[in-house]
């Protein structure tokens, strides 16, 4: 075996290259988004399980880095044995892998799919975001939780309502938010 081949060395090698992936892995999921949705026009059997995902990219990266980096200080600076820097980088290493896939999980269930009863906003008052002719659909602007909302939605009146004026909510039937002007 070449005299660069060490295990001090192989320990550098895991620690910086896992190390490097793993914080590009970790910047790409923060400001890209970490799921990626894929719209089709075809019907398939697949099977998707958002639970705990203790082997991923991440936690192995995560196992590479707590491996690489304990191992190289309980060689170096703690001067151990080549028996005991190994067991505790992997006994490190396993506890970051776990870490890693727990903080996964925890961040993923942070992604939230609210169910809006569009019954309980009858009566509410918003504006139009699009110009109605009589009895014709188009747009309007509601704050529903806290968050300003595009929706389509049917002039009941006989009278034109121009776009950003006040309108109410008058009643919600069949998926279809029907609106009277202020």
């Amino acid at each position: 075996m070449p005299d660069y081949i060490t295990l001090e060395n192989i320990f550098l090698v895991l620690a910086v290259f896992s190390t490097i992936f793993y914080i590009i892995k970790m910047c790409l999921f923060l400001f890209l988004g970490g799921d990626v949705e894929v719209h089709t026009d075809f019907e398939t059997l697949t099977d998707c399980d958002p639970s705990f995902n203790f082997f991923s990219i991440q936690s192995i990266l995560a196992f590479f880095m707590g491996f690489g980096w304990v191992g190289l200080t309980f060689l170096t600076q703690m001067e151990t044995s080549s028996w005991i820097a190994f067991t505790a980088a992997f006994v490190v290493g396993v506890i970051f892998m776990f870490i890693s896939a727990w903080l996964m999980f925890m961040i993923k269930k942070l992604d939230k799919n609210v169910k809006i009863d569009m019954n309980d906003y009858v009566g509410t008052v918003g504006r139009a975001y699009t110009a109605f002719k009589p009895n014709s659909s188009g747009q309007i602007e509601i704050t529903i939780n806290d968050q300003l909302s595009v929706l389509d939605a049917v002039n009941l009146s006989d009278e034109e309502i121009n776009a950003f004026m006040p309108v109410k909510i008058e009643k919600y039937e069949n998926n279809i938010i029907y609106i009277i002007k202020v």
